[in-house]
């Protein structure tokens, strides 16, 4: 089982998507994780290059915008972390973030 799931839903930001996903990889050494990227039908390759340049992630493609809930929780479905940490594609991991979140749930 993996400690956690990260969710990350994307409509169009594949620049800040990037840096976002840099830094789970830089961050999240000790940990068991999972990632998904859920693509609501971004115009820019956003999902292409994520599958490309990460290709251990889960990607989930879809053929139009759903939406923020709907997104997420088609990832919800599929992940098998204990904990589920949903991130914007804006955001980037500092060190011990997560592991201080972890210690308290």
């Amino acid at each position: 089982m993996n400690n956690l799931s990260i969710i990350i839903v994307n409509w169009n930001n594949r620049d800040l998507l990037i840096h976002c996903l840099k830094s789970i990889k830089q961050i999240i050494k000790k940990l068991k994780v999972e990632t998904f990227v859920v693509d609501n039908r971004s115009a820019n390759g956003s999902a292409e290059f994520v599958r490309k340049t990460f290709p251990n992630l889960n990607v989930i493609l879809n053929v139009e915008n759903l939406g923020f809930a709907k997104a997420n929780n088609q990832a919800i479905k599929l992940s098998k972390g204990e904990y589920l940490l949903l991130l914007n594609p804006d955001t980037k991991l500092k060190s011990g973030a997560v592991e201080t979140l972890l210690s308290f749930m």
